[in-house]
């Protein structure tokens, strides 16, 4: 680059940031495919690569500019925690807010002049490629065979994202009733039985619905596997051609993806297995616990519910009030950011929403409380 015409330096800033949103994703997809093996492996350590090639090319922007190239930082607290959920839980359960992020993404650089060519078609790969993994692909062929087999279902919720909205949910129905009660001018003793009450009632409803539903989709799940499995059983030659016609919208030619079919048909359990994946979605080995879903969702629930009751624990009257609004409030932000972060969105954006809708909550209570404690009394 001509050093006589220099850079503007609102280029630069961004130059500086897509280096270093580039850098963190390769970090992201790197430690995700610490998790996996065989083929899932492969293709989480590609788009790593392809990530650091982006990363390189910003690099090299800066440098023919004449600016410094900033060393390799560690991976972003995003990164990090979803690394760790991925470890913890399960690839798959963080897949699809990753998904999500890279869908928003995709056009970062559709009109970006400094991008180098084929940056563009690699976002919106990524985010295709994410998609087949998490299992919320979509491809013409797939819908055709769902037309033709209208038993089969999906929208399958993950852990981590039941786990965050259980803690949420917890926080703002219990500091609103606890904020009715308050505001109705009663006594500590009744807003506090109101808040262990709401606690108890909410943790056992959402575990005992959460086990309910678990339990009815892995009993849907599992037919429909069962119906699967009858399917290869009375019409071999039809799954095949299922199979090949998955294959091929994956971007194998007709021959390929009919000799990988044949060899998958080759073995009738393999290939229920691989038909379960490919065509449902669904991985056979884990279609969830309902007992660990109804004993996540009552600990997250209670998490949730319990940081409005714990200041009329210790203490009572206006300051119990305060410190309660002020320890919900804290919370509130606390869980919109973690959601913002676990989407790759604005955490302060994410914050804020869940602060206001809480407090709208809560203020509508208290004000409806006090109402009818005002009329009452």
């Amino acid at each position: 680059m001509d050093g006589s015409s220099p850079v503007d330096p609102g280029r630069i800033k961004r130059w500086r940031e897509l280096l270093a949103s580039e850098r963190d994703a390769a970090a992201l997809y790197s430690r995700l495919a610490e998790n996996e093996s065989g083929e899932r492996r492969e293709i989480l350590q590609e788009l790593a690569k392809v990530e650091l090639r982006h990363a390189t090319h910003w690099e090299e922007k800066l440098t023919e500019a004449g600016q410094a190239v900033p060393p390799p930082g560690g991976p972003s607290l995003r990164t990090r925690v979803l690394a760790t959920a991925a470890r913890r839980m399960s690839t798959q359960a963080v897949l699809p807010m990753i998904e999500r992020a890279e869908r928003t993404d995709a056009g970062i650089y559709d009109v970006d002049p400094d991008a180098a060519p084929g940056m563009a078609d690699d976002e919106r790969g990524h985010a295709r490629t994410l998609s087949r993994l998490a299992g919320g692909g979509k491809p013409g062929p797939r819908e055709q065979i769902a037309r033709r087999e209208g038993w089969h279902r999906g929208d399958r919720s993950g852990a981590l994202r039941a786990g965050v909205f259980g803690v949420s949910d917890g926080l703002v129905s219990n500091t609103s009733l606890v904020m009715g009660f308050a505001g109705s001018n009663a006594g500590h003793t009744a807003v506090l039985l109101a808040g262990v009450a709401g606690l108890l009632a909410g943790s056992f409803s959402m575990a005992a619905g959460e086990y309910v539903s678990m339990a009815s989709q892995r009993e849907m799940y599992e037919r429909e596997i069962s119906l699967e499995a009858q399917e290869l059983e009375e019409n071999p030659e039809e799954e095949r051609a299922e199979l090949a016609l998955l294959y091929r919208a994956k971007g194998l030619s007709k021959a390929e993806a009919e000799t990988l079919a044949d060899r998958i048909m080759s073995d009738r359990r393999v290939a229920l297995d691989t038909l379960a994946r490919e065509e449902l979605g669904l991985d056979p080995s884990s279609l969830g616990s309902p007992w660990s879903a109804a004993v996540s969702s009552l600990l997250t629930f209670a998490l949730g519910a319990f940081v409005v009751v714990l200041p009329y624990l210790i203490g009572g009257g206006a300051a119990a009030l305060v410190a309660a609004i002020v320890l919900a409030a804290l919370a509130m932000l606390a869980v919109g950011g973690g959601i913002g972060l676990l989407n790759g969105r604005s955490m302060v954006k994410s914050a804020l929403r869940q602060l206001l809708f809480g407090v709208a909550a809560a203020a509508i209570t208290f004000g409806i409380g006090h109402l009818i404690g005002t009329h009452i009394s």
